[in-house]
């Protein structure tokens, strides 16, 4: 799948939640609550880290850390959509920038 089929699926999936917000609470998710949703993800994502690192260990670890970084991706694409941020292209010229600065000479500070 291109990021064009990730966008388009994220996308579909976006408006169906904001569908099901507005019959149940009148309105969709504002871009704030849409930002604490990913905050929450990021949550559950750490625990699932944690668990990598035998921390919280359950039987399904590796398919419970896919499923949570596959939410965590999809929670950046709403919101980039939410802020119209070209993500596919913001992308690319930050790891074009990443590239550039790997390249130059290693600081203390980075």
């Amino acid at each position: 799948m291109d990021f064009g089929e990730m966008q388009t699926q994220a996308r579909a999936v976006r408006a169906a939640y904001a569908a099901r917000e507005a019959e149940r609470f009148g309105r969709s998710w504002s871009t704030e609550e849409l930002m604490l949703g990913f905050l929450g993800d990021v949550g559950d994502l750490a625990k699932l880290v944690q668990g990598k690192a035998g921390v919280r260990p359950r039987a399904d670890l590796d398919e419970a850390l896919a499923h949570e970084l596959a939410d965590c991706l999809w929670s950046v694409m709403s919101l980039a959509d939410a802020y119209d941020v070209d993500l596919e292209a913001a992308f690319g010229r930050t790891m074009a920038d990443l590239r550039t600065h790997l390249a130059g000479p290693a600081t203390p500070e980075g």
